[in-house]
């Protein structure tokens, strides 16, 4: 354990892209308290997630390995996570959560001592059958930021007093559909959408993303920006209360997001599994207890914090980042991979990013086939192709897992999500 820090403490936002963030550059006063939070951190100017949707982003970040290792087939998780790592080292551990992709029915509480993934009323039928009724009163899809916020801290003030721990805060706010709360929902947009207008226009854009005006581009670019607004407040709630307890002092911070989302840029919304920067280019702030003011611009990847954490433990990191404390070389390249959009798909896409530029290239597994794409730098050409045939002795023959079936209400979380 770390003399100089007790805690250590991993905050992610769901579907968040660096871009939008003020602190990152953006018009808007989107965020305001990461804003000040990155004045005593270091912020990673150029920092990527390892894939481009939950499925895949959330086990990279928990493990620091790559997805074609962190998961199998289906999706459950085939791999130690942070958690577990921390647990072996005396750490209490916890995750709060709502993303069903990454629940409790595809492996992700190993480690965690406590795991509330709000699907945890689904395990007795007469009160799942409650739940989905009352949440479809509510068009509730998620648990909010507020709500995510007391359960952990709820949770910290269970713990005995200087009693280390790890906590992973997941927040779903920033994810479509976009129904930012209260008077949030006019912050950037005089239109009042309605939640379940604005769930309808969520969908038909990925659905038929040419359908959407320029009009109602707009319209989402300001829910979402709005949404980003509220989770930066709650955010701050959360630092807040760590502040009072005398927490953040003794406490490693990361902030980071899963991925980001689109706005027709490609010529799709949210985030299918293509590796552009919209929704692979992601935040990330690390704030050493004594606070760092620094601004890194060496790309970096989501697979770094699990090295980090693990480094600030003393543990030697078995994945393939390295630690966000240390010294970067400024010419290292990072990469990102993705299964095709059909999950029984042969298609792999890969991307890198260097500080001179990004390449992306398709792989057919069956045909064994590299096909590279546009906005490709193709001096990287060569440093990819060696990338890939080191996983593909990983990809090939990869086991499928029998490990259950996926229960009713976290199918109907999915959907609402507008991931079906």
């Amino acid at each position: 354990m770390s003399e100089d820090w007790e805690n250590i403490i991993l905050l992610s936002a769901d579907a968040l892209r660096a871009d939008h963030l003020s602190c990152y550059g953006y018009h808007r006063d989107t965020s305001p308290i990461l804003d000040d939070l990155v004045e005593e951190s270091i912020r990673f100017a150029n920092a990527y997630s390892a894939s481009s949707h939950t499925r895949e982003a959330v086990p990279a970040l928990l493990t620091g390995k790559y997805p074609d290792i962190a998961v199998d087939s289906e999706y459950h998780l085939d791999s130690d996570t942070i958690a577990s790592t921390l647990s072996e080292e005396g750490y209490a551990t916890a995750g709060f959560h709502s993303n069903p992709f990454v629940s409790r029915a595809y492996g992700f509480d190993r480690g965690f001592d406590v795991f509330d993934d709000d699907l945890h009323l689904g395990q007795h039928k007469i009160i799942a059958l409650a739940q989905r009724a009352l949440d479809k009163v509510r068009n509730r899809h998620y648990a909010r930021a507020e709500e995510i916020n007391e359960r952990s801290l709820d949770w910290i003030d269970s713990l005995d007093d200087g009693d280390p721990f790890f906590l992973w805060n997941h927040y779903m706010d920033t994810h479509g559909p976009y129904e930012p709360p209260g008077e949030y929902a006019t912050l950037y947009s005089e239109q009042d959408l309605s939640d379940r207008d604005a769930q309808s226009l969520y969908q038909r854009a990925i659905d038929n993303p040419e359908s959407i005006t320029e009009t109602e581009q707009q319209l989402l670019i300001d829910l979402y920006d709005a949404e980003i607004r509220y989770n930066d407040e709650y955010i701050g709630t959360f630092l807040d209360e760590l502040r009072e307890r005398g927490l953040l002092e003794q406490s490693l911070l990361i902030v980071t997001a899963d991925h980001g989302d689109a706005f027709g840029e490609h010529g799709y919304y949210e985030h299918p599994r293509y590796l552009h920067d919209e929704i692979i280019k992601v935040p990330l702030v690390v704030r050493p207890p004594s606070g760092r003011n620094e601004v890194v611009k060496t790309p970096v990847s989501t697979l770094d914090v699990g090295a980090t954490i693990k480094s600030a433990v003393g543990v030697a990191a078995a994945g393939e980042g390295v630690s966000l404390l240390g010294t970067l070389p400024a010419d290292r390249t990072v990469f990102c991979q993705a299964r095709g959009e059909d999950e029984h798909s042969h298609l792999r896409r890969y991307a890198s990013r260097s500080a001179g530029g990004a390449c992306f290239c398709e792989r057919d597994r069956e045909l064994g086939r590299i096909k590279f794409g546009e906005y490709t730098d193709f001096t990287l050409c060569e440093e990819v192709e060696s990338h890939i045939n080191e996983r593909i002795r990983i990809d090939n023959g990869e086991p499928v897992n029998n490990k259950g079936e996926v229960n009713e209400e976290i199918e109907r979380r999915l959907d609402a999500l507008g991931y079906k």
